[in-house]
C-alpha cells in the first residue's frame, strides 16, 4: 500500500473511532412500559406527541387502560404523564397520574436508559384487583 492510500486508511480509522467515542444522538425520546395484569405482561411503547389529547390508552385485559404521553418533539420533550384508568361499566376511572418533568436522571447502563418510574402497584375495583407497572426513558436530550 502506498503512502498517500496508507495515510487516507488511517484517517478513516481515525475518524470512525472518533464517531464510536461521541456520545449517542437520539432521534426521539421512548418510553417503554411493562404493565402486568393477573399474570401477563404486555410492553406499552409510547413516543413524542405534540397533541396529548390524540393519544389512546391501551387496554389491559378488559379491566385496567394505561395511557403514557411524552409531550415534546424528538429528543426534547418538555414532560411526560403515564395516567392508569380502573375499566367501569360505564367509563374509565383515572386511579392514577404520574407526571415527570426535565431534567430526568441520568442513564444507566449501556443502553442509555433510565429507570423512570420503579415498580409502581395499583389496586382497584370491588375485588382489589393489582395492576403492576414499571417504565424506562430512552432517547432523551440532556
Amino acid at each position: 500500500m502506498g503512502g498517500l492510500q496508507r495515510r487516507g486508511a488511517v484517517g478513516l480509522l481515525a475518524l470512525i473511532l472518533g464517531c464510536a467515542a461521541l456520545p449517542p444522538v437520539w432521534a426521539a425520546a421512548q418510553l417503554q412500559c411493562q404493565v402486568t395484569y393477573a399474570g401477563t405482561t404486555q410492553t406499552v411503547i409510547a413516543t413524542p406527541t405534540d397533541n396529548p389529547y390524540t393519544v389512546a390508552a391501551v387496554d389491559i385485559a378488559g379491566r385496567f387502560r394505561f395511557k403514557p404521553v411524552l409531550v415534546g418533539q424528538g429528543a426534547q420533550l418538555q414532560h411526560l404523564s403515564i395516567y392508569v384508568y380502573m375499566q367501569t361499566e360505564r367509563q374509565p376511572v383515572l386511579i392514577q397520574q404520574a407526571k415527570y418533568l426535565p431534567p430526568y436522571p441520568p442513564p444507566l447502563g449501556p443502553e442509555g436508559r433510565i429507570a423512570l418510574t420503579g415498580e409502581q402497584r395499583l389496586y382497584a375495583g370491588p375485588m382489589e384487583r393489582e395492576l403492576t407497572y414499571q417504565c424506562t426513558l430512552a432517547g432523551v436530550a440532556p
